[in-house]
Order: structure tokens, then sequence, then C-alpha cells
């Protein structure tokens, strides 16, 4: 099972959700489109989040925002 998730929530509610579930949060980022992309310290910590969060996960492809810049900074 893989750790990442993505959410239709702001990202202040998932790290509230997870406090309350004690999951640990390995990443987090906000999507441009709206919604969160999370990632959690444990596969089982994924699966809590799956059943807790079940009505929020975003199921199409998510397009998340470029980190690295797309060339070099020299």
């Amino acid at each position: 099972m893989s750790r990442e998730l993505f959410i239709s929530l702001e990202e202040r509610d998932v790290v509230s959700r997870c406090q309350a579930e004690n999951v640990g949060i390995s990443a987090i980022e906000k999507l441009p489109a709206g919604g969160t992309r999370l990632v959690c310290m444990s596969g089982h910590g994924a699966s809590v989040m799956t059943r807790k969060l079940k009505s929020h996960l975003i199921k199409e492809t998510v397009i998340r925002q470029r980190h690295r810049p797309t060339r070099p900074l020299w």
C-alpha cells in the first residue's frame, strides 16, 4: 500500500485529523488545483487515514506543483 494520499481538504484540516488519529506525517503539500498531498510515516497510518478520510479522497489524476527549477541555477 502506498503511503501517499491526495485529499480534498485544506492542509490545516489534514494535519489536525492526523494528530487526532496519532498518525505521523512524512510530507505534506498544497496542490495547485486545491486539496492536499499527504505522505504518512507508515503504511498503517496511511490505511487509518484512508478509512477516516474516505469521502475526501481525490480519485482523479492530480497535478503537483513543481519544486525544482527547469534549468540549472548556474
